[in-house]
């Protein structure tokens, strides 16, 4: 069957101008005719060519790049190296601010430097708005995280104040992940405001430029409706076939292991303004829309953090995941500054007969004889037989099991996961890789010593069986509908509720933000009963967010499935765990 699955979900937004390509932005700036303009970057974006293209069209009698009122990079390097570390995969959550980034004393140079210049003076990139605090004229240019993390596989982009084009993914990722887009981010929710525009130059010289107005405004709409963001995709040495057929991707690829659909800290948003579409980072949306996204409750118990992840993961015809286990809260918080932890479950999204997932301890599990053979499997190359010591269990199409942190598991080959998880998505510790290299070529990380830190050893068969394992309960039915609770593990402060349907389902948000995915059926629709949004179309294993603020919504077979069974998963925030303090 022909794939319906939307790559590009465009959030239509009305009443606001954008101006597209570097003739019509020039345009723009020259209008209120700015003595210095200061345009701040984010990390990852391509300053040279915003200097090429100010320098074309502006002609500026001084133009300072920020690198030149930076601390040196070995004293940078030096200065993030405790929250970077050594360790190949895990940082720690930096406190450092932009601010720390700079030399005061050429800062102080050069804004001596440009109150003596009589023409246009421009400053570009991290750190702009600090040089120029009082510039006529102020843009963002801002950058999502995947379209970064494409620039570091290409060795086109480098790590805040660093030049380090040709470091390894890895650790550009981590650098990033643990240091930069803290410090950046911390400093764009304290500048952003204070801007007049904000910049997209996700596509390389094709600039998009609205006005930070037109920005908060449109995030404003945009919680006042159901809404996607942009999903990604990326293969992976155990990956699979299905995603290629069901989300229509490059079938010249050797596979797909990953889709990632709701993850709001690395996903896109795209804005329609009349003809031109205009990608944010969709945790903009987090950072300025905080409450009316995700309910008082959450926001007050999380932060302007995005708590919930839906994601595939895609073994069709491919591998076995790696055996792997999440830290305790604890432990997270202890070893890499992360304020809760990745409590987990995998809803079997589609399976094979012979699909299984790892999920628990064996019995009378020996703890040191099963680390003793993990050791010696990953220093000697030999194999780790997973089922003399850990749980394999049937899965079929539908089944939900949970996954609390300090759970070992996997997901088998033949399988397709919706994983739904919390949201500190790289804190995996992988135990064992069936002797595998990664799509590199390269053995891939192994965290044997954190990984047995965490095992909760007491986690065996008849636990699992009790606890985690496919346990259902009827919650209520109505005419053409019925609803259960799935994944009913007392650990985790994610709840899900499935609903099989035929006819329409009325749903409320409880003043908590609700992530759904359609787990079956072609198409539905989502609706408002009062007309507060357009409806919006949904379609086979999309995933959508519906804002706390929006309150009541109903879901509706719609188009070719009218009047068959479609399926939704549900997850929220069980508002009563943070007030249990179990975030804390």
């Amino acid at each position: 069957m022909k794939s319906n699955f939307n790559k590009f979900p465009v959030i239509e937004i009305k009443g606001h101008a954008c101006f597209a390509g570097w003739e019509h932005i020039i345009e723009q700036l020259k209008e209120s005719k700015p003595k210095v303009i200061a345009i701040e970057c984010y990390p990852g974006v391509y300053v040279e060519e915003l200097i090429n293209s100010v320098k074309e069209g502006l002609n500026p009698e001084l133009l300072i790049n920020t690198v030149q009122a930076m601390k040196s990079e070995e004293q940078i390097a030096a200065m993030v190296q405790p929250y970077v570390t050594d360790d190949p995969v895990f940082g720690y959550m930096t406190s450092l601010t932009l601010e720390d980034y700079f030399d005061f004393g050429k800062i102080k140079y050069f804004k001596s430097h440009i109150s003596e210049i009589k023409g246009c003076t421009v400053i570009i990139g991290p750190g702009a708005t600090l040089i120029a605090d009082e510039a006529d004229l102020s843009l963002y240019a801002d950058m999502p995280r995947w379209e970064i993390q494409m620039r570091f596989r290409k060795d086109t982009a480098c790590n805040l104040g660093r030049t380090n084009y040709t470091d390894s993914f890895a650790y550009q990722y981590k650098h990033a992940y643990f240091v930069d887009w803290r410090v950046s981010d911390h400093y764009k929710k304290q500048i952003l405001s204070k801007c007049q525009f904000l910049l997209d130059t996700t596509i390389p010289h094709q600039p998009k430029m609205i006005s930070t107005s037109a920005l908060f405004d449109a995030l404003k709409q945009t919680v006042n409706t159901p809404f996607r963001v942009v999903p990604f995709f990326d293969p992976g040495p155990w990956g699979g076939q299905w995603l290629k057929e069901v989300c229509d991707l490059d079938r010249s690829l050797p596979n797909y292991a990953w889709g990632f659909d709701c993850v709001p800290e690395e996903n896109s948003l795209l804005l329609g303004f009349g003809n031109h579409v205009v990608e944010i980072p969709s945790s903009n949306l987090v950072f300025f829309q905080p409450e009316a996204l995700l309910g008082r409750e959450v926001y007050e118990g999380f932060g302007d953090e995005f708590p919930i992840r839906f994601d595939f993961l895609d073994t069709m015809e491919g591998g076995n995941l790696s055996l792997q286990v999440h830290p305790l809260k604890e432990y997270i918080k202890e070893k890499f500054g992360m304020t809760y932890t990745q409590d987990e479950s995998y809803y079997m999204l589609d399976a094979k007969e012979d699909a299984f997932v790892y999920l628990g301890l064996k019995e009378n599990v020996d703890p040191e004889l099963m680390m003793k053979e993990l050791e010696a499997a990953q220093s000697n190359q030999i194999p780790f037989y997973a089922e003399k010591h850990v749980q394999k269990w049937p899965v079929r199409k539908h089944d939900h099991v949970s996954i609390p942190a300090g759970t070992v598991h996997c997901s088998g080959a033949n399988s397709v996961v919706l994983e739904i998880s919390a949201t500190p998505y790289i804190f995996t510790f992988k135990l064992w890789d069936w002797g595998r290299m990664g799509l590199d070529g390269k053995p891939r990380s192994i965290s044997l010593a954190h990984g047995k830190n965490v095992i909760q050893w007491d986690r065996t068969t008849s636990w699992t069986k009790e606890n985690i394992l496919n346990l259902r309960e009827p919650v209520a039915e109505g005419d053409g509908w019925r609803e259960e609770r799935t994944g009913l593990d007392k650990l985790s402060f994610i709840e899900t509720r499935r609903h099989w349907f035929t006819k329409k389902v009325v749903h409320h948000t409880e003043g908590v933000v609700n992530v759904l995915n359609l787990v079956d059926g072609r198409e539905i629709i989502i609706e408002s009963p009062d007309h507060l949004f357009e409806p919006y179309v949904i379609h086979y294993a999309e995933t959508f967010i519906v804002p706390a603020h929006v309150g009541a919504y109903t879901i509706s077979p719609h188009g070719e499935s009218e009047g068959k069974e479609c399926v939704t998963i549900k997850a929220s925030v069980r508002t009563q765990m943070i007030s249990q303090k179990v975030l804390k």
